[in-house]
């Protein structure tokens, strides 16, 4: 009985650890349509966060290759690539970053931040965070 008592403890601790952190999968939804156009993974790396593209819904783009990308990306398949690459955590968010915008081919300087433990505050910017622009991604269930 004890031993079930604390499996069942450790299990409930990482759930509630890992639903408070920004790694994982998280849904890139449409801005129109509101529909899940990727699933993003957050993952670490030498204590930096990077994420990479792991699902495309469209089925016309699965072999779509970055042909506006004008770094080492270029027309490299955009399905597995890295789009996010070295945050590094800063109090409750991670900047010092970039991030691709594959469709258009731009890096844009970034920072993430929880908002929440399903969303994700992604703000690209060039020069100032005040000039950019702000999605949310959504933890994948």
């Amino acid at each position: 009985m004890k031993k079930t008592i604390v499996t069942l403890m450790l299990l409930t601790t990482t759930v509630v650890m890992n639903a408070q952190t920004i790694f994982g999968k998280w849904e890139n939804r449409d801005e129109d349509t509101g529909k899940v156009d990727s699933v993003i993974e957050v993952y670490e790396k030498d204590g930096k966060a990077y994420a990479k593209i792991v699902e495309i819904s469209n089925k016309d783009r699965q072999n779509a290759v970055c042909d506006k990308c004008t770094d080492d990306r270029k027309d490299q398949k955009i399905l597995g690539m890295d789009i996010l690459t070295g945050l590094s955590k800063d109090d409750d968010e991670w900047s010092g970053g970039e991030i691709l915008d594959p469709k258009k081919g731009k890096i844009y300087s970034c920072f993430i931040k929880l908002k929440g433990k399903d969303k994700l505050k992604v703000r690209g910017y060039i020069g100032a965070a005040l000039f950019g622009r702000t999605v949310y991604w959504h933890r994948k269930k």
